[in-house]
């Protein structure tokens, strides 16, 4: 037993340098809550908690959630809400013309479909350019995938793109999935493109159906057709499209071109043609007007 007394010995020592340790921190810890404030400093705030990060609060924990709790957050918790899409109605038929009103008086709409094509729509765009004319594009995707610059031309320059599909078929013939795709590629490549889908829609060939009246307005897009068809997808001879332009021009009238879809270097010239006598007419250009939703 004798030979165990320096062993209790050692360990009562060991337990009091322990219990004095933890003391001497304690004294440490109070007297730093309750030491006296730096001269210049000026007085607490009252009432409420100290914002988050603050200086001159020490020993005090903010109030709310642990500080990487942010990350718990989604970052768009602040953006504005997006107004929900309001669908246009479902139509039976097609728009035909432009509005009936005063507004629309002396105005025709010019479009162009199939494109773009780069062979005959940058010469087709800048003959719009020089006479300061706006007009409608009706793209298929396949062509608008590959030649996505023109489409940023377009909108830079204040045309108006719409949805010809992608590839265009005749719309009749294809079960109502196939026609989905067709129409909703089309439409995702122009939103990508240049930030915005399309809100028109034409059928290829000027064949409805009940599921493309259907899907255009799911899309929120409007079905426009057109009133006087130059007939240029013949390639019938610059001097033919011309006189037909002319001869049917009026009122409200919607001018059906192409800008793709064939060798169309008669349509670039007969624009370059009728283009400014139309305006020596007394005809301005305009853009279809969409109807209230």
């Amino acid at each position: 037993m004798k030979n165990d007394e320096p062993t209790v010995g050692r360990r009562v020592l060991l337990r009091t340098a322990v219990f004095l340790g933890i003391a001497a921190a304690s004294t440490l810890v109070t007297a730093g809550e309750s030491q006296t404030p730096l001269p210049g400093a000026g007085p607490a705030p009252a009432g409420g908690p100290p914002p988050a990060g603050a200086a001159g609060a020490p020993g005090l924990l903010p109030a709310g959630p642990p500080e990487k709790s942010y990350r718990l957050r989604p970052m768009t918790a602040e953006a504005p809400a997006r107004p929900p899409l309001v669908k246009p109605a479902v139509r039976a038929r097609p728009i035909l013309g432009l509005p009936d009103d005063a507004a629309h008086a002396s105005a025709m709409a010019l479009t162009f479909d199939d494109g773009p094509d780069p062979r005959y729509t940058p010469a087709i765009l800048d003959t719009l350019a020089r006479y300061q004319v706006r007009a409608t594009f009706f793209v298929c995707g396949e062509m608008a995938t590959d030649n996505r610059d023109l489409l940023r031309r377009m909108v830079t320059e204040g045309h108006v793109i719409g949805n010809h599909t992608w590839t265009h078929p005749l719309i009749p013939k294809l079960s109502r999935p196939a026609l989905l795709s067709e129409i909703g590629r089309t439409s995702e490549v122009v939103q990508q493109t240049v930030g915005e889908p399309p809100l028109w829609f034409r059928a290829p060939y000027g064949a409805w159906n009940r599921a493309a009246f259907e899907i255009g307005a799911d899309l929120g897009m409007e079905p426009l057709a057109w009133t006087l068809d130059t007939l240029d997808w013949k390639e019938p001879g610059t001097g033919a499209i011309v006189s037909r332009v002319q001869a049917g021009a009026g009122p409200g009238v919607i001018v059906l071109n192409h800008d793709a879809g064939g060798n169309r270097a008669q349509s670039v010239q007969a624009l370059a043609t009728y283009l400014p006598q139309l305006l020596a007419r007394g005809y301005r250009m305009t853009l279809p007007t969409l109807p209230p939703r």
